[in-house]
């Protein structure tokens, strides 16, 4: 499986939710069958390390974002990534104007994941106060929480269909 996070400039939201989603992950055993990795629908920032309040705010949680650096979704992107994950309508917008369109059903909203009556988007923090860094914590973690969740029941779907015999009753 292969997730990508997708916000506007790549150094806010989309890295907070490869990391927060990678160490969701690991921790509940499926990292290894995963490629993570976040994209910007604009190339503002490319090559530049996340926002420095996402850094602080992720890391009081235990979340790393220093080794990230910001990049442009590429349309082989499409190709590449199983599920395409957006932090909000206008970043779908963008996605789905460059998308081929046998692969629109890969792009999806974080939020529509997460399971305790969230939000449907997670707002931009960049022009924000450190509250509004937290706030985007708090749904990021709600929406990947949901995420590894579904994947890890597929998982459990699969390894029992694949488990299962014709021939036995």
């Amino acid at each position: 499986m292969k997730v990508l996070f997708v916000c506007m400039g790549n150094i806010c939201r989309s890295p907070t939710a490869e990391a927060v989603f990678r160490q969701m992950a690991e921790q509940r055993g499926l990292s290894e069958p995963l490629e993570i990795d976040s994209a910007g629908t604009h190339g503002y920032h490319v090559g530049r390390a996340p926002d420095s309040r996402a850094i602080a705010h992720a890391a009081r949680r235990g979340y790393d974002l220093t080794g990230l650096r910001a990049r442009a979704v590429a349309a082989t992107d499409f190709e590449q990534f199983d599920c395409v994950i957006a932090m909000d309508d206008n970043n779908v917008a963008h996605l789905t104007a460059i998308c081929p369109s046998h692969h629109a059903k890969k792009i999806q909203l974080l939020l529509d994941y997460a399971r305790d009556g969230s939000p449907r988007e997670v707002p931009d923090p960049y022009e924000g106060k450190a509250k509004d860094f937290e706030l985007v914590l708090d749904l990021i973690e709600a929406g990947c929480h949901g995420l590894v969740e579904h994947l890890v029941e597929l998982r459990r779907i699969l390894a029992e269909r694949h488990n299962r015999s014709p021939f036995k009753k």
